[in-house]
């Protein structure tokens, strides 16, 4: 979630390396943010290439910013 929070988009791959994760283990939780409406996935080729792109929905915005925000009181700092 702070990886998608932090661009407006980004492809598979990047997110797979940026989290060092596996492909099985990223898929699953990426499956269960789409079910609870939290990530947006978009699949296309590049050439020959498929690609999936994936992106928070308003949904998933507001979803990190209250955890954020939780975080936040927890650690002391105000938000």
């Amino acid at each position: 979630m702070a990886a998608l929070a932090a661009a407006e988009q980004a492809d598979f791959r990047f997110l797979k390396e940026t989290i060092e994760v596996s492909d099985s283990l990223l898929s699953k939780h990426l499956l269960a943010l789409e079910e609870a409406g939290y990530v947006n996935a978009t699949k296309a080729f590049e050439g020959k290439r498929p690609r999936t792109w994936l992106s928070l929905t308003d949904q998933g915005r507001a979803a990190f910013g209250r955890y954020m925000d939780v975080l936040h009181q927890i650690i002391g700092k105000p938000s």
